[in-house]
């Protein structure tokens, strides 16, 4: 129970990675604030440490006010994991300025408003830990995924610079880079791909399984024990890296 007593906030928290990376941190004793869209769902989710809130990231006002009634409710954020995101292939010339900014906006500026507005909170504190849940594609290009692996770079190249600005402080900055993860985003993808390329469902699943070195799909678990561990005993100097979990090297 090494986080008894600390406040963490997960975006896009009520399913998938978040739910899982939520469920993790209250098991070591954190409070969690679960942040999204869909009410119902994040009430679904909740228990007696996972906190329901609607938190919308592309909308400056929206995180503005739910990271500061979270810090009314349950004190400062000490553990902030931006991971919300949206996940969509589109080829350069059919991506039009609106599919561009809705990426941009949910994956790239929805990440610094919420790092930014929980740091408020936490630089006053004397630990912390902000994790960004990337992707393998934010360390490699994504074949069909343009606009996507632009805002999974853009937030390790966020995260790279402020754990440089904080260093020797008690704040660690890390992106966590999953690849292909058993989530509800698995099968909207397969109905894209089955449309987009003319195959089965088998074979787009099989497309997605065997991007993973390993050809298997990761669960969320996977991906939410790398996030206790680097809130963990032991963790103060992971600090700027880029954590691949995708069944094998890149």
């Amino acid at each position: 129970m090494h986080l008894k007593g600390k406040h963490a906030l997960v975006t896009g928290g009520g399913t998938g990675i978040g739910l899982a990376i939520a469920r993790a941190l209250a098991t070591d004793g954190a409070h969690v604030t679960i942040t999204g869209r869909r009410i119902e769902i994040l009430e679904n989710a909740a228990s007696d440490f996972l906190h329901p809130l609607l938190m919308d990231v592309r909308n400056e006002k929206s995180t503005v006010q739910a990271v500061k009634k979270a810090v009314a409710e349950r004190g400062p954020i000490q553990i902030c994991v931006a991971n919300a995101g949206v996940a969509e292939g589109r080829a350069l010339h059919n991506t039009d300025m609106d599919f561009w900014d809705n990426m941009i906006a949910t994956n790239l500026t929805g990440a610094f408003m919420t790092v930014r507005e929980c740091f408020n909170s936490m630089h006053q504190t004397d630990w912390g830990r902000v994790i960004i849940i990337s992707s393998i594609a934010g360390v490699r290009g994504l074949k069909g995924g343009m606009a996507y692996t632009a805002t999974k770079h853009g937030v390790i190249g966020m995260m790279r610079a402020l754990s440089e600005d904080y260093l020797g402080k008690p704040f660690t900055f890390n992106a966590i880079c999953p690849g292909y993860v058993e989530t509800d985003i698995i099968t909207r993808n397969i109905q894209t791909i089955k449309d987009r390329a003319g195959v089965t469902e088998k074979d787009a699943l099989e497309l997605m399984v065997s991007a993973n070195r390993h050809k298997r799909l990761i669960a969320p678990e996977e991906i939410a024990e790398a996030a206790r561990w680097l809130c963990g005993p032991g963790s103060a100097s992971i600090n700027g890296q880029t954590i691949k979990i995708a069944g094998g090297d890149i």
